[in-house]
């Protein structure tokens, strides 16, 4: 074996001996890194010392302005808008001009409904002399048909005698019975006339009541307010052709405005049971000072299963106001015993807080009462057996929050 050849077997040995012996100094050197400890993070809060208390809560509530007196002036007939004299928002005093109809379509039906009463009193007084006729006549008709019995009677006499013909016989009887036909006839003529007269008296009532309807219709065709009230809309223009009973315009007392608000069902006891033993429960507008101490005039007939609506005075403050606007109110109710103020932040889910214990949290339920507000921020009102007073509760909101969570209060 040449020399040449041998090297080529021996380089490849040496390199990969002399790689191994690299490796092995290289894994001799190696300093040992020490394992990393994991730790429980704790998260830093805040808290308040929990203090059982009576408060009156305040709860939100969501109102819209209405008017129970709305009036909505409709049209007395058929006819035209001659003059249209205000607009939506205008305040008008009693008896002020507000539309104007032509009064022209209802003076024709007053002057047929005049004529049709004069003709119906006529055929009374006609029927009243016709009546007194036939009571004098009556009379002379039995004074013939009398006459006429006594020929009769007269004449059978004769005729059983042989001193009178049998023709001459039944023409007196024939005329006899003409007389107590036409007797008949005067007693129906006479007993059917308060019949008669009965009819014709309800035609004119009935012809007088048309008259006066419109004559009404005359003085309803120009639309005058009824009192001092603000308007609130106006549904014609002139040259309007409108039909009975359209609605022209509507308007309600400057006075009469009220609060209309959904009460949620959790309140309803204590609202009623507040009212029924006589005490006054007064509302807020924020940021309104002239819609404050608004009392609660009264509660809806029928309940909703969410709640009742319930109804506040607007007293001299409602004359800024519109019907349909919508207002935000702060309802105080009666004051409730052992109940805790804290912050909004500390409330999860609207029933749940976290209690400190031992530097953990521990989650305690609890029943929302309302909202009360300090001179510091606004609080809501809690009621929980689970709590009582010197517990430290978590006031900082957590999006993690859970049972057993490990905490640090600041300050300590």
């Amino acid at each position: 074996m040449t020399v040449r050849a041998s090297a080529r077997l021996i380089l490849p040995i040496i390199a990969l001996a002399l790689a191994f012996g690299v490796y092995h100094a290289l894994l001799a050197g190696k300093t040992e890194r020490e394992k990393p400890v994991l730790s429980e993070k704790i998260w830093q809060v805040s808290a308040i010392e929990a203090r059982r208390q009576s408060l009156s809560p305040t709860i939100m509530l969501y109102g819209k302005v209405e008017s129970p007196e709305l009036l909505q002036a409709g049209s007395p007939g058929t006819g035209v808008v001659e003059r249209v004299l205000v607009r939506a928002g205008h305040q008008v005093q009693r008896g002020q001009l507000l539309i104007e109809l032509d009064q022209r379509d209802f003076e024709a039906a007053l002057l047929q409904a005049e004529a049709d009463l004069r003709d119906i009193d006529n055929q009374i007084k006609e029927l009243n002399i016709a009546h007194e006729a036939n009571l004098r006549s009556l009379a002379t008709e039995r004074d013939l048909m009398a006459l006429a019995e006594d020929e009769v009677a007269r004449l059978v006499k004769l005729k059983q005698n042989n001193l009178t013909s049998e023709t001459e016989l039944n023409g007196a009887r024939s005329e006899l019975g003409r007389q107590r036909l036409a007797v008949t006839a005067r007693e129906l003529d006479v007993k059917s006339f308060p019949a008669r007269l009965q009819i014709l008296e309800a035609r004119r009532d009935r012809a007088e009541a048309r008259r006066n309807q419109d004559r009404l219709a005359v003085t309803r065709s120009a639309v005058r307010a009824p009192f001092d009230a603000i308007i609130s809309r106006v549904l014609v223009s002139a040259g309007d052709r409108v039909s009975l009973g359209q609605t022209l315009v509507s308007l309600y007392p400057r006075d009469s405005l009220e609060i209309r608000a959904h009460l949620p069902a959790n309140h309803i006891d204590a609202v009623q049971q507040a009212l029924a033993q006589g005490r006054v429960l007064e509302a807020s507008v924020s940021g309104r000072p002239q819609l404050e101490r608004l009392p609660v005039r009264r509660i809806a007939g029928e309940a909703e299963a969410t709640g009742i609506d319930i109804f506040f005075a607007t007293r001299g403050g409602g004359v800024r106001l519109r019907p349909g606007e919508l207002l935000s109110l702060q309802l105080q109710l009666p004051a409730q015993d052992g109940v805790f103020a804290v912050p909004y932040q500390a409330i999860y889910g609207n029933s749940r807080i976290y209690r400190i214990v031992d530097g953990r949290l521990q989650a305690i339920d609890v029943e929302t009462v309302g909202q009360t507000r300090d001179a510091a921020e606004a609080r809501v009102l809690i009621r929980s057996d689970q709590l009582a007073d010197g517990d430290r509760i978590a006031t900082t909101h957590l999006p993690n929050a859970v049972a057993g969570l490990k905490v640090r209060v600041d300050g300590d």
